[in-house]
């Protein structure tokens, strides 16, 4: 789609108008929106039926708002939906105080009669927990965050005290709770809007036109070209200066680059490393750089026979050049992973020692395990670019060279997007390249989601690893009050994974966005995209 046609259909949702040609119009557009590239076409605007990607990075915070957000540099839970909480002193009951002044979005398929209340909340988290819920299997009924947390088992009940007060009862206590109902896959729904699609027999429109109260809404979508936001004018916080903002999912790699500086787009979402030089000196762009709760990684399929020998396993992760890696994808913008939590994570365990390149240490552990020979692998490589991996496409043939070296045959399954987790095919998969990008900074949102026995069964743990003594360990520090002894549980926790190699940590990214200069008020967050509600045009 070239640029013309885009600024007209920009122009057409925003104004009505029937040509962008001249100056002025394409001015007007410039004032009141903005156009956002370097995304993949969702599958569901929905956040809780996601384990990542773009609808969780980018779009929930656009449409949705949660009972708590995180604060960006603290990590710790601030008010949002909901004003104010306690905590009983056994820790199992938390009353959640609700705002009073917040309205749903209005949108062509919506008309909302009343505002937020207690309903949302309640229809909004039982329909994830409970199997019996009307809207529970509506979409699949599989919430793979939510399951590889437990988070069916963790609540008991949830009960609405009065229309603005609302207590959520745990089975046991969880230090991770408050961040956990804080993450974008705790997005509030509105209960009268499923009520209405209940009745009218479209149930499944709730996770393809979503009504939220955040401080946008979804007006049109063109699967593999456009995602169009528009203003929601009551926003509880004030109206968003700018009236629309545009997603453009019709491409990825160079093309966005070429795109940004044909002025077609405003803003490139995680550009390719190889492009920052491009655009660094640029005086009509800029360049915001956030160090992130991220990591890249290399998933071990533990199902497959050959993988289960743990010397197979320390081959692949000692045949691995990471300084290669850093130098030719990252261009010196990561940092060596070698374990899953990035060192700004509180309980990083910085004693461990150091993951080295030793190809001949390698290939005696193959040889050791009978697989110094004919040993191939399928690598499955999700294309997108990602703030943890820049270029996957390039990390994976640095990987598939350097197991060459030691004598593993490495086929790449290029991938637009990546397999559904638990699928039959994902699970058929020896190798998945692929990384994690934390919902908020405890340590227990990456342990959890990616190697637990809950997330295995979830499909969410593509290494399709069990470790009883690892979950135990996390189970224990979710439970303690005491900081020290939590730190203790989570850094024994990373020494098993050490040991085990279910995967094998590569590095942790930079996030990167480059923007018109033009555009003020666009921020990143350790935990992906913040709201463009303060994005406003300097000029």
């Amino acid at each position: 789609m070239n640029a013309c046609f885009r600024l007209l259909l920009a122009c057409a949702g925003l104004l009505g108008l029937t040509a962008c040609s001249d100056p002025q119009q394409e001015n007007t557009i410039r004032q009141w929106g903005f156009i956002y590239c370097g995304q993949d076409t969702p599958w569901t605007f929905n956040p809780q039926l996601t384990d990542g990607g773009h609808t969780a990075d980018s779009l929930a915070a656009q449409i949705f708002d949660r009972l708590l957000q995180l604060d960006p540099i603290s990590h710790l839970p601030q008010p949002a939906l909901a004003s104010s909480w306690t905590v009983s002193e056994d820790g199992l009951e938390y009353t959640f105080t609700l705002r009073q002044d917040v309205r749903f979005q209005r949108t062509p398929d919506f008309s909302p009669t009343r505002r937020f209340n207690a309903e949302d909340v309640l229809f909004s988290f039982q329909r994830v927990i409970d199997p019996k819920h009307p809207y529970h299997a509506v979409s699949g009924g599989h919430y793979p965050w939510f399951e590889s947390q437990s988070f069916h088992r963790l609540i008991e009940r949830i009960k609405i005290i009065d229309a603005h007060h609302i207590k959520f009862i745990l089975t046991r206590p969880d230090n991770a709770f408050l961040s956990t109902i804080a993450s974008s896959y705790a997005a509030i729904h509105s209960a009268e809007y499923a009520d209405q699609l209940l009745r009218q027999g479209h149930p499944d429109q709730i996770d393809t036109r979503p009504v939220g109260t955040g401080p946008f809404y979804m007006d049109e979508y063109q699967p593999h070209d456009l995602i169009r936001l528009k203003r929601h004018s009551y926003y509880w916080r004030g109206a968003p200066f700018m009236g629309q903002v545009v997603f453009d999912i019709s491409s990825r790699g160079t093309g966005t680059l070429a795109k940004l500086l044909n002025h077609e787009c405003d803003v490139l979402s995680s550009p390719v490393a190889s492009q920052l030089p491009v655009i660094k000196n640029d005086p009509e762009f800029d360049l915001i750089a956030q160090n992130a709760m991220n990591v890249a990684f290399l998933a071990i399929n533990n199902s497959i026979p050959a993988l289960q020998d743990g010397r197979v396993r320390q081959a692949i992760n000692l045949a691995i050049n990471r300084e290669n890696l850093l130098n030719s994808v990252y261009y010196g913008t990561g940092t060596k992973a070698k374990t899953l939590l990035p060192p700004m994570s509180w309980a990083h365990d910085k004693n461990l020692p150091d993951v080295r390149y030793d190809p001949v240490k390698a290939q005696q552990f193959l040889k050791e395990a009978g697989y110094d020979r004919n040993l191939h692998l399928i690598l499955a490589v999700p294309m997108e670019p990602r703030p943890y991996n820049p270029s996957p496409r390039k990390t994976a043939e640095l990987i598939q060279a350097d197991l060459r070296a030691v004598g593993i045959e490495v086929t790449l399954l290029l991938q637009d997007r990546p397999l559904r987790p638990g699928s039959k095919a994902q699970q058929s998969i020896d190798l998945t390249l692929t990384g994690w990008v934390a919902d908020n900074g405890d340590p227990d949102n990456f342990l959890r989601p990616l190697l637990s026995c809950s997330a295995k069964q979830a499909g969410l743990n593509v290494a399709n690893w069990c470790n009883l003594q690892f979950d135990n360990l996390l189970e224990l520090a979710s439970r303690t009050t005491q900081l020290e002894q939590r730190l203790d549980y989570y850094q024994y926790a990373q020494e098993i994974l050490q040991d085990e190699v279910p995967v094998i940590p590569l590095a942790h990214g930079v996030h990167y966005q480059i923007h018109h200069q033009s555009l003020q008020g666009l921020h990143l967050s350790p935990f992906g995209t913040r709201s463009f509600s303060n994005v406003y045009r300097s000029e």
